[in-house]
């Protein structure tokens, strides 16, 4: 039918990939939500599930449920900073979830713990876009070849949604820039086999 967005083949190594990558740049700003909520443990839960679906557990209830825990502890925040960092981690639990469908509203799924996190640690050096853009920097560094490959199976990242719109189209642009020569050869968080890419140059915004 005419409109319909084509799919994309996604392999349950793909969407564990992309958990991963969501994962450890979740788990960048939970320390910005615990200053703010130190008995709340749910976006640090959201951040375990990932991880445990990332290296090898099934994409199961926990998965929805602790992402659905992380999204209350969002709105029970008290600063905007920790608010985005427990969306950081409601994302990280959801990007398992990634739809198989050639639409850019799903490179969110795939980039949106990054740019949470990014927003977040931004709003604490008091938006501050040089923090905004070194965690950027630090996000591109955790994507493996895979992550890149899933990515660049999808349009571009769209447009709208605010300053963490912005940043999940620099972490796109960043990520899709990459080339073969900017591989590092060194362990990543899901397969130790697997080589990480660091970023050429710098992300700004």
């Amino acid at each position: 039918m005419t409109g319909e967005a084509s799919e994309i083949v996604l392999s349950k190594q793909d969407l564990r990939e992309v958990t991963g990558f969501a994962a450890a740049c979740a788990e960048m700003a939970l320390e910005i939500f615990e200053a703010d909520q130190p008995d709340d443990s749910r976006p640090r839960d959201a951040v375990g599930a990932a991880w445990e679906f990332a290296r090898g557990g099934e994409r199961g209830k926990s998965l929805r449920a602790t992402a659905s825990a992380a999204l209350k502890a969002a709105k029970s925040a008290d600063t905007a900073a920790a608010r985005d960092a427990a969306w950081a981690a409601m994302s990280a639990a959801g990007a398992g979830y990634l739809h198989p469908l050639a639409k850019a509203t799903q490179v969110k799924h795939i980039l949106g713990a990054g740019a949470y996190a990014a927003r977040a640690a931004e709003l604490v050096a008091g938006d501050d876009r040089g923090v905004a853009a070194e965690q950027l920097e630090r996000a591109v560094h955790h994507a493996t070849p895979v992550v890149v490959d899933v990515l660049k199976r999808f349009p571009a990242a769209p447009g709208g949604g605010g300053r963490v719109g912005e940043l999940i189209r620099l972490l796109d642009a960043g990520l899709r820039s990459l080339t073969e020569s900017a591989i590092l050869w060194r362990p990543s968080a899901v397969d130790a086999r697997l080589p990480v890419f660091v970023q050429v140059g710098g992300l700004t915004g």
